[in-house]
């Protein structure tokens, strides 16, 4: 049947046609191929701000000051302007008043999150849409060459102060903050930290605890459990209580017993020495079997009953919880893949055994929550961990319940199984709020036959498969909310330069020709074109910079950023629906 395209033909077809059960949303959101921000105000005048990005609700534009000391909050409305004349010229241009970012955008509130010497990181941030909370970071500056105490690991650098502020995006009100002292969390993007509906994971790699905290709708933020070196709540309990009962009666009757030989023979001065030594092996063996708060209570109390101890050996210390746990799940699953005993020596040799050291110095990179029991882990190496250029190291992912506290699954990132996973169910990966529907529709090969072709071509086109399962799964865990849910990037819809543009919200190299979006269905005519930069492109020779684009969850509205040096203000362009 032929089908015209026009916005009139589509509102008569909606309302003598039913579409089939559960595509009334893909249908309607067909209109987007009519409705484009066909016009484009080049070098707004506006404030030199460093912008983030729209919420996914589109209520507010979040904004930081140029200092990165200020949050600045905007609230999208749509461009009016008052005309003189008979009749109306689409092609006339705008009126110098218009041509503001004012006329686009009202400033609802400043409120200053720095203090003292933090900074705003700005290229963090998390939306809570059930409440309108929204989630921002201030941290000191890093140090790199940290030293590594207090059962931190060595190579991870360090940061004096991290301090989590959520807010009340409607009145930009501070409800709770949390602070980090002496740690590291990685911020840029959000790759730290995760948001699932109001449960909250911040990953420590310094201390390598993953921190599960709670949002309530009261605004507080509320610890619930703290997995890395104990799994349980009442595990550090347990261990204290029974390493001192057990240090006590060991202690006390080892020493009555030395001293009763001693005097016995006459032997006293010869023996202390040995006493000391034999009471000192005790207290260093009572001390691997406890946690960080007894480690630092036994150093502390290194002097006891006239005997003088050395501080313990820290690099003998017991392995933490969850790092046991996923020993023990690698063990158990090349016990069973084996019945006979001989092959399972053989297979524990050289599957375990052989690599277990590389297994043990595994540290977790990402953390992100497949629902609200399961947590998907990245791990890998130091290097790897601090590194932004982790796509060239060895990784493994573990898949941990929250509840019984076990390693339910383990992969290395070149595993088939784990690909295919992905490949059928990668919605399931992006682990979308249930509160948020524009973020269902974000486009995925799991749930778009375009997105399929794409990866097919790509599959194809790789020399090594091993290569492409490893290339595909580097973007594992994703970063939480990092995808824009605007129609414009929906593939059922349009086609685009993944190169230049995506969903995805990354800075991208700037260029002088215009990103074409094109029809994906017939007649695939050119809809709308978008192009960071002055309009004539940069003439004055400066480099061309990065850009980056920010499109209205909803509206025909987008603006694009583009930033050649940190001194120089942003040139900002709005592209909107005229």
């Amino acid at each position: 049947m032929y089908r015209n395209n026009n916005v009139a033909d589509r509102i008569f077809h909606r309302q003598i046609a039913t579409p089939p059960p559960g595509t009334t949303s893909h249908c309607v959101r067909r209109f987007y191929e009519n409705i484009v921000p066909n016009h484009t105000v080049y070098d707004v005048e506006c404030p030199d701000h460093s912008f983030r990005k729209f919420t996914v609700d589109g209520r507010y534009l979040i904004t930081f000051s140029r200092n990165h000391r200020d949050l600045i909050v905007y609230r999208p409305k749509w461009l009016s302007f008052s005309y003189k004349g008979d009749e109306i010229d689409t092609f006339q241009e705008l009126p110098s008043t218009a041509q503001k970012f004012e006329s686009f955008f009202n400033l609802i509130y400043s409120v200053s999150l720095a203090s003292c010497n933090e900074l705003i990181c700005k290229d963090f941030f998390l939306y809570m849409e059930s409440n309108r909370f929204g989630l921002f970071a201030t941290s000191t500056s890093q140090i790199q060459d940290a030293s590594a105490v207090g059962g931190a690991v060595p190579g991870v650098p360090s940061i004096e102060k991290i301090t989590f502020h959520l807010l009340r995006l409607e009145d930009g009100e501070i409800l709770d903050v949390k602070v980090f002292v002496n740690d590291f969390v990685n911020l840029v993007h959000n790759p730290g930290v995760f948001l699932y509906d109001d449960l909250l994971s911040i990953v420590s790699l310094r201390y390598q605890i993953v921190h599960i905290l709670q949002i309530r709708d009261s605004g507080h933020l509320v610890d619930v459990r703290a997995i890395g070196a104990f799994c349980r709540d009442d595990d550090e309990l347990f261990l204290n209580s029974s390493s001192q009962a057990s240090t006590a009666n060991i202690s006390s009757e080892l020493h009555v017993a030395i001293l009763n030989c001693a005097c016995l023979a006459g032997f006293w001065s010869l023996c202390s020495n040995f006493i000391s030594k034999m009471m000192n092996f005790f207290s260093i063996s009572s001390y691997q079997c406890v946690g960080v708060p007894e480690r630092s209570r036994l150093v502390a109390g290194n002097v006891e009953n006239g005997y003088h101890h050395n501080p313990p050996n820290t690099d003998n210390s017991f392995l933490s919880g969850l790092k046991q746990r996923l020993l023990s799940f690698i063990f158990r699953r090349i016990w069973n893949e084996e019945t006979d005993h001989r092959l399972r020596v053989q297979c524990l040799t050289k599957s375990f055994y052989f690599h277990f050291q590389d297994y043990v110095d595994l540290i977790i990179w990402k953390v992100q929550f497949l629902d609200r029991q399961h947590l998907l882990l990245k791990l890998g190496s130091v290097d790897g961990g601090v590194s932004r250029m982790a796509d060239h190291h060895r990784a493994f992912f573990a898949v941990y319940d929250m509840e019984t506290t076990v390693i339910v699954a383990f992969y290395q990132n070149s595993a088939d199984d784990l690909y295919l996973l992905f490949e059928r169910f990668c919605n399931h990966f992006h682990a979308a709020s249930r509160n948020s529907l524009c973020m269902n529709f974000i486009s995925s090969h799991s749930n778009n036959v375009h997105a399929q072709e794409q990866l097919r071509s790509l599959k194809n086109k790789a020399v090594s498969y091993s290569q492409f399962v490893k290339k595909m799964l580097v973007s594992l865990p994703f970063n939480c909310q990092s995808q824009s849910p605007s129609p414009y990037f929906d593939l059922s819809l349009f086609r685009y330069d993944e190169k230049l543009i995506s969903a995805t919200d990354r800075h991208r190299q700037s260029t002088d020709h215009p990103i074409k979006f094109i029809l994906r269905r017939p007649p695939h005519s050119l809809r709308f074109k978008i192009k960071s930069g002055p309009e004539g492109g940069i003439t004055d020779g400066r480099t061309k910079g990065i850009s980056s684009f920010l499109f209205h969850p909803y509206l025909p509205l987008a603006l694009s950023i583009q930033q050649t040096t940190y001194l120089n203000p942003s040139v900002v362009n709005i592209h909107f629906r005229r």
